[in-house]
């Protein structure tokens, strides 16, 4: 079963690609689909990792994109938590993402097409922070990111009138 997973895993290429992004997404949700939940989480975990190193250096005109897969990979893999029964363990997940975009969103060394891009992605995971809370309760770490968020891009503090 190790040697199943490593050969999931295994990158076919050092350079990370949205098409590289999309083989493992693939793979992830068809070994989902098949019950094979060891394979499923590894090839979310490396859809997430071609994703991360995706938004360091994003192909031109495709930040969105990247962006996208980022909070796909993300999301998948919360589901997949969820599924198997702790969303505890994707609360993290859902939170991460949503910070990401937020700080993304936020810095000014960032071309302008990928703040945009986060900031449009980032109603996508405050929309899934909520639903998470809908579903499952309170939980502090989802309570901090939305928080943060907000006072981030709102001002941290309350206007005076």
């Amino acid at each position: 079963m190790h040697q199943q997973i490593a050969d999931f895993v295994s990158p076919t290429s050092d350079t990370p690609s949205l098409s590289l992004w999309e083989t493992a997404m693939r793979q992830a949700v068809k070994a989902e689909r098949d019950r094979q939940t060891a394979l499923s989480l590894a090839g979310y975990e490396r859809a997430l990792s071609i994703a991360q190193r995706l938004i360091d250096a994003p192909p031109a005109g495709r930040a969105d994109d990247c962006l996208a897969a980022l909070v796909v990979s993300h999301h998948n893999l919360a589901d997949l938590r969820v599924a198997q029964g702790d969303p505890n363990a994707a609360a993290p997940l859902l939170c991460r993402v949503h910070e990401t975009l937020i700080a993304l969103s936020l810095d000014a060394a960032r071309p302008a097409s990928l703040r945009q891009a986060a900031l449009h992605h980032s109603r996508e995971t405050y929309v899934a922070l909520i639903r998470h809370i809908a579903r499952h309760g309170p939980h502090p770490l989802i309570n901090c990111a939305i928080a943060g968020g907000d006072a981030a891009l709102n001002g941290a503090s309350p206007a005076r009138h």
